[in-house]
This record gives C-alpha cells, structure tokens and sequence, in this order.
C-alpha cells in the first residue's frame, strides 16, 4: 500500500510555530563599475563606444544610424515606405557577395547581422565569435559602403512588407498605437511608425539606393561593441574596417518632439470590438534630468511591475484586464510616460476610472518607505539583469548612445536610484502623475462604450 503523500502550500512551507520564516535580507546591488571601455570618436565622424565583457567568447555589435527624412516632412512623405523597403534589403547582396555569401559567411563564425528601421534611426546588429569579429567587421563594411539592393529583392521584400503592414493594420494594438501618436504628435514624422502599404508599393529600387547613398553616413552614427576583446584593439578592428565608410554631410536626427499636454483623451471607433484598448500618455522626463531617478521608482510604484498599485487594482483585485502596465518612453529632445490596459468592452469605462483614480492617489498621497525601497530594489535588479549579457549591454548602451550618452550613466545609475528618498518620489508624483497631465486614446465599439464613457467625462466622443 503506498503511503499518502501530503502537499503543503507556499504559505504552510513559509511558517514555523512561531511564526513567518524571515526572508533573507537583499545583497547590495550595484553595476559592474570596472569595465574597461573606451569611447571615441573616428576620422570620418563615426562614434566608436567598445566594452570588455569577457563572459563567452563573443563579441556583440550595434550599430545606430539618425533616420529622419532629410526634407523633415509630414507623415505624408514616402521616406517611411522607402527607410523600410531599404532596411529590408541591405543584407540582400553587395557588388562581391550574394545574400546567400552573406548569411553563409556570418554563419561559419557563428555569427549573423540583422537590420530595422523607425522613424528614427537605422539599426544594425549582430554578433560573432571572437574570432570571427574581422569576419563580422567586414560583412558590416560591405553591406555599408556597397549594398546593392538587387532589384528581385527590392520587389520581393517589397510585396512581404505590404501584406505585413495590411496584416497589422487590422490588428487592436496597432490601430491604437496609431491613434495615440496621431493625438500626441500631429504630423510630426515621429508620428508614422510604419508607412501606408500603397507607399511601399511604389518604391523603386533607384529611390532605395539613392535614399542609402544621401543617408547611411557614418558622421552623427554610434557603433557599440561589447565582447571578449580589449576596447582598445576592438577600437582598432573597427577603424581599419570602417574607416573607408565615408559620405557627404551627416545623419539627419528627427527634430524634437512637442511636449505633451494634458487633456481629453480621444475616442477611437472600432465597430464591433469586445475588447477596448486604454492608451494613456502624459510628459516625463529623459535619462539627463536630475530627477528622473525619483520619476523612475515613482513610474513603478505606480504601474511599471507586477506589484504596482494599478496592476494590483485593475487586474488582481478588480479583474478588468490581464495586462496593464506604464512606463517611460524616449523621444526626439524628450519623454513620455505612457499606461497601457487592454479591457473587456462592458468594463472599460471602470478602468479607466480606477486609472485616473490611481494616478490621484500618488499624486496627492505619498508613497510609503516601503514601496519606494521595493521599487527601487526592482529598478537596480532589473536593470543589472537586463545588462547582465554582452548583447543586453550592448542594447542599453546603443539607446543611451541615442541620447548622447555613455557608460558612466550606467555604472552610476544604482547610485542615483539607491539615494532616492520618499520626498523626492513624493514631488515628482505631484507634478508629473496628476490625471489632469494626462491625455491619451480609447479605442473600442462606440455603442457598447459611449454611454459609459460619456457619464464619467473627459472623453471626447464624436
């Protein structure tokens, strides 16, 4: 007879007689201070940031090229359709290697290079084995300074992105998303992140090589290497690889963004939706404020992790959706903080609701000590956790690189966070959390949601 096997729950495993088993005490997090780097800038103006991190033996590259239409357009203009069509195609063949030599290449140093576009810049990243840097070093050179873009590849990625982009325009997030830039930025360019299909039909090869040769320039660029050589000698691979990379002028940056200002949020119909998207943005602040620090720990306290209050009042305790979160966003001369919540239909009005009111509550209630320690606890993990590989570090420095800076923001960040107080946390929630700071989308079917939205007000509906 077999004996019987009793489970005990998590709660029953954490106690003893005498009570709760105390929970070990955190060790000191802090960012690893000693990495040798160099950061230079090179004859033909390319910004060169390379870190030694000699966890594998490989080497993580990532490349940031300014994007933004050289004649600084409306949404209206063809260079989103055209940047997208020429992302898609660089790695598809060189005047001496075919898109079959470049992935066959990149594959024998168990490497590979990958491209993006957005209305900002042109990304380009990969990685090798340390010894096939040179090898990775050379592909990037090439498809660089002589990208062909072969006119069957340019109609082949052509026909992929359109059925792409028709494909996500019918889906809720991105109509969303869209309605939400529309309403924040107008007609700036940052506004179109991904260009009309019947643009992208019309794009010819000519106007890709053309829109290559004007703005692949390597004056304005940052390359960021981080692997298992030292910065100085990676300093001297990508020199002797890149150095002929050459143009006239310099990357074009997209001009700032407006700020954003509180007000109506905007109502979105969607005929037949059950589900609603709440999309909600006010103005924040980028990584060079002072204050940014405090506004980070307050962002979490709020919705930015699993044990915020929004989440905890909206999904866990409520049930009005499965995901809501906030978080900051990082544009053109600025920042955004932005709150997410996908609803059911018959609930939305609520949670919109209990969003305004959470945004009241820190603004006008300070947080405790102990919320602000667990979120700033959260911020240094999450930030070394996110940084713990070559290729996490690599991602993070690119984007501080963005905004012109370097690795001393990263290795001084925990500091910052851990010198955060309840004060600071306190004035930053009052100026930048009130719900009168916020504006923002709903989109959702107007017959099911209207009346609702109409009682609780500050939804302007057509």
């Amino acid at each position: 007879m077999n004996a019987v096997t009793t489970h005990r729950s998590a709660e029953e495993i954490g106690r003893t007689e005498v009570g709760p088993r105390p929970l070990p005490e955190l060790g000191e997090q802090r960012a690893a201070a000693d990495l040798s780097s160099v950061d230079t800038v090179l004859d033909n103006g390319l910004r060169v940031i390379a870190v030694r991190r000699s966890s594998v033996p490989v080497v993580e590259l990532r490349l940031r090229i300014p994007f933004a239409d050289p004649a600084d357009t409306s949404v209206g203009s063809a260079h989103a359709a055209r940047a997208e069509v020429l992302a898609n195609t660089v790695l598809t063949g060189t005047a001496t290697r075919t898109r079959v030599d470049i992935d066959t290449e990149l594959a024998l140093v168990g490497g590979e290079l990958d491209a993006v576009v957005d209305p900002e810049r042109l990304a380009l990243s990969g990685n090798a084995l340390v010894s096939g840097f040179d090898t990775l070093l050379d592909v990037l050179r090439d498809v660089l300074t002589g990208a062909t873009h072969p006119a069957d590849e340019v109609e082949r990625e052509r026909a992929r992105l359109v059925e792409r982009i028709r494909l996500a325009r019918s889906q809720p997030n991105v109509i969303a998303r869209e309605a939400l830039q529309r309403h924040l930025y107008g007609d700036h360019p940052y506004a179109k992140e991904m260009p009309e299909a019947d643009e992208v039909e019309v794009v010819t090869r000519d106007e890709v090589v053309a829109l290559h040769a004007a703005a692949v320039l390597p004056r304005g660029s940052v390359l960021v290497v981080v692997g298992d050589v030292e910065p100085a000698d990676a300093v001297r691979a990508v020199d002797g690889a890149l150095g002929s990379w050459t143009g006239e002028g310099e990357a074009v940056a997209l001009r700032p963004l407006p700020a954003v200002e509180g007000g109506d949020v905007a109502f979105v119909h969607r005929a037949g939706a059950v589900q609603s998207q709440i999309r909600l943005a006010g103005r924040g602040l980028d990584r060079t404020d002072p204050r940014y620090s405090a506004l980070q720990i307050a962002n979490l306290i709020f919705g930015g992790f699993f044990s915020s209050r929004l989440v905890e009042n909206i999904r866990e305790d409520k049930g009005y959706t499965y995901s809501a979160r906030s978080h900051p966003e990082f544009t053109p001369g600025g920042a955004a903080l932005m709150i997410d919540a996908d609803t059911a239909s018959e609930v939305t009005a609520a949670a919109l609701l209990e969003t305004r009111y959470e945004l009241g509550r820190l603004s006008l209630v300070s947080p405790t000590e102990a919320e602000v320690d667990t979120a700033r606890r959260y911020a240094i993990g999450s930030l070394l956790t996110a940084t713990s590989s070559q290729g996490g570090l690599a991602s993070f420095l690119v984007n501080l690189a963005g905004l012109g800076l370097g690795i001393e923001w990263f290795t001084g960040h925990p500091e910052r966070l851990a010198g955060v107080t309840v004060e600071q946390v306190a004035e930053v929630a009052l100026e930048f959390f009130a719900p009168s700071a916020f504006t923002g989308v709903v989109v959702g079917d107007a017959d099911v949601l209207a009346p609702r939205l109409r009682a609780l007000g500050g939804v302007a509906l057509s």
